[in-house]
């Protein structure tokens, strides 16, 4: 039995979809695929499918299309996961796999993660450079600021994060669209493009690239999870109904995506291929030769649309994160700490390679970031399945076995085409590299067969023995409550900041103890003088500090309290708590601050810090109206 939280809980459940017929049934279900969308036209993809266009022409059109319908597969099982279940991939893995599975399950997630960040990273920094000038290691630099726009829109709620997303991905789009009609694609090759073809070493590369770039096994996480931010009815109705619609908007979203993504290809073939640039793989000599052929607007519009993709890319790979750190190690921390983390360790790799390689290493760096992704993808889709095709916990809404056999195939053409890759780019390494063979040997070879093994394992174990039966309890089984005896505290703090909410906060602290509780004030003085000096500090605010607080104790007496006043220095949380603990409180009243967005960034969630460092119940009390 499952005692996950909740899958992305401050917007579970937020988008209302009942009671509600025609268009608006319709758009209060829009929304989902188009965040997922978004992460099938980043920086990542546009390497892929400029390499494919300029060296190939139009001859990968194919590969491109088949990674489509893939990935609508795939992503409406992943709907249909978090439709039915009520749970996200992650969350389904902790149920079935043990701990260390499910702990080298995250990693490997984490890695895909941080290899799509990586993606937009160097993205946004050639973006910021083609349209700017601005040096690429500046570029890199500035994306550590996209943390607090995510953290702004979160707090705006879910319909404005997709406002915003959609209004990137219209922004491509159209930018793309004009650049077709600049470009003049020749129809009959392109047509062409559409019939399968055999795949050498290079095309297999790049077209496992385009795999990875296109079919993203973090999108497969995030879309389980963004599908219960509709509230749905439950009954079999209700979910029959949230399937449709969920089908209608991955099928659109995806497939605008996919033709972003052939625009991007065509634009390479029409443009380098067919004008005799064969080896055009860096998104900075496609802008130029875009100059060069055809004027200054088709490659203004190209970078503006690099950075939007790049943009809207790194917000849903975000949200990824927390999905998976939640799920498979049921871990918990603040928005901002966790994309602080991810970005760090994407940015290390990016900073490398401008150091050692040149910005002329960082197109590499690209590509091979997906084809990392595709090499992460059997670890999601093997799951996926599993998980739609158990009739004990999907019930009828378990894939029919014609859409199990055909998503079977696609994992074993995954898997396959990554095993031969492997193979063959250890045996390139080994050839290429004699003296390190014996690294190769004794480090990579054992890594890429352990790697492997856990693939099997992932797929056998289903099989031998069936997950337990989930039951989506957010925050744990409730007990039994039986004889309720009422609780008597002796000894209350309120913490105190001399604003509307003090108030509040002595009224709450004095309904929970009456006449017989004493009543500690707490106040903490944080000015730069104090968190130095501490008690010896005397400044202007500190002695108005302890004059408000004298007169509080004695309103407080004058009406028969027992009150006495405590005064901390430096760090909010850190005092409040010292004083909690060294004169032994056993309830605390505290007032929220009402910050949102940038301010927690800026003065802190003293709440939720305080919360930790306490053992006693902690009373919140809403921030007074002013």
């Amino acid at each position: 039995m499952s005692t996950q939280r909740e899958s992305l809980s401050n917007v579970h459940g937020t988008v209302d979809t009942q009671g509600k017929t025609g268009w608006r049934k319709i758009a209060a279900f829009i929304g989902p695929a188009y965040l997922i969308s978004v992460g099938y036209m980043d920086p990542g993809n546009w390497a892929t499918d400029l390499q494919a266009g300029s060296q190939f022409g139009y001859k990968l059109v194919w590969v491109l299309l088949m990674s489509n319908m893939i990935a609508l597969l795939l992503q409406s099982l992943s709907a249909r996961l978090g439709i039915v279940r009520g749970l996200d991939i992650a969350q389904a893995s902790k149920n079935t796999y043990p701990p260390f599975v499910n702990f080298c399950l995250y990693v490997l997630a984490q890695i895909s993660i941080i290899a799509c960040d990586l993606a937009e990273i160097i993205g946004m920094a050639i973006g910021l450079q083609l349209l700017f000038g601005l040096p690429l290691i500046w570029g890199v630099s500035i994306t550590m600021l996209d943390t607090l726009l995510l953290l702004f829109l979160l707090n705006k709620g879910m319909r404005r994060l997709e406002g915003f997303i959609v209004s990137l991905i219209f922004i491509v789009g159209v930018s793309f669209f004009i650049e077709m009609i600049i470009v003049e694609p020749d129809l009959p090759e392109l047509a062409k493009g559409f019939v399968p073809s055999t795949l050498n070493h290079d095309a297999l590369y790049i077209a496992i690239g385009i795999i990875g770039a296109t079919v993203m096994p973090h999108n497969l996480y995030l879309h389980s999870s963004l599908v219960q931010t509709r509230k749905i009815d439950r009954s079999d109705a209700g979910i029959r109904s949230a399937l449709k619609f969920n089908l209608w908007d991955t099928t659109i979203a995806l497939n605008l995506a996919f033709l972003v993504n052939a625009a991007i290809l065509i634009l390479a073939a029409s443009a380098f291929f067919r004008n005799g640039y064969h080896e055009v793989a860096e998104i900075e000599d496609a802008y130029k030769l875009l100059t060069n052929i055809f004027g200054n607007m088709a490659p203004k519009l190209f970078a503006i649309a690099l950075i939007a993709a790049g943009q809207s890319s790194t917000i849903t790979g975000t949200l990824a994160g927390q999905i998976i750190m939640e799920g498979h190690l049921n871990l918990r921390i603040a928005p901002w700490l966790r994309r602080l983390l991810t970005r760090m360790l994407a940015i290390v790799p990016a900073y490398l390679t401008l150091l050692y390689a040149g910005e002329n290493g960082l197109g590499r760096l690209l590509v091979l970031s997906q084809v990392v992704l595709s090499l992460q993808l059997g670890f999601a889709v093997i799951p996926l399945i599993h998980f739609t095709s158990d009739k004990r916990s999907m019930g009828n809404f378990a894939i029919k076995p014609y859409v199990k056999v055909l998503a079977w195939l696609i994992a074993a053409v995954i898997v396959g085409l990554n095993a031969r890759l492997v193979i063959e780019e250890i045996s390139k390494w080994t050839t290429a590299n004699p003296d390190s063979a014996y690294l190769i040997h004794y480090i990579v070879t054992p890594l890429a067969i352990a790697i492997g093994l856990l693939l099997v394992y992932v797929f056998v174990k289903p099989f031998i023995s069936k997950p337990q039966r989930d039951v989506v309890v957010p925050h744990g089984i409730a007990s039994a409550i039986q004889n309720i005896d009422s609780i008597h505290y002796n000894h209350i703090g309120v913490a105190i900041d001399f604003s509307m909410n003090d108030e509040a906060s002595i009224k709450h602290a004095i309904m929970q103890g009456g006449k017989q509780a004493t009543y500690t004030l707490i106040h903490v003085v944080e000015t730069a003088g104090a968190r130095y000096h501490g008690k010896q500090v005397m400044d202007f605010e500190t002695q108005s500090d302890h004059d408000n607080m004298e007169q509080y104790v004695k309103a407080l007496q004058a009406l028969g309290y027992k009150s006495v006043a405590s005064i901390g220095y430096g760090s909010r949380a850190n005092a409040i708590a010292g004083v909690v603990n060294n004169e032994k409180i056993d309830f605390l009243v505290m007032g929220s601050h009402g910050h949102k967005a940038v301010k927690d960034l800026i003065y802190g969630t003293t709440v939720d810090t305080v919360r930790h460092l306490v053992n006693i119940p902690v009373l919140v009390v809403k921030q007074a109206k002013k």
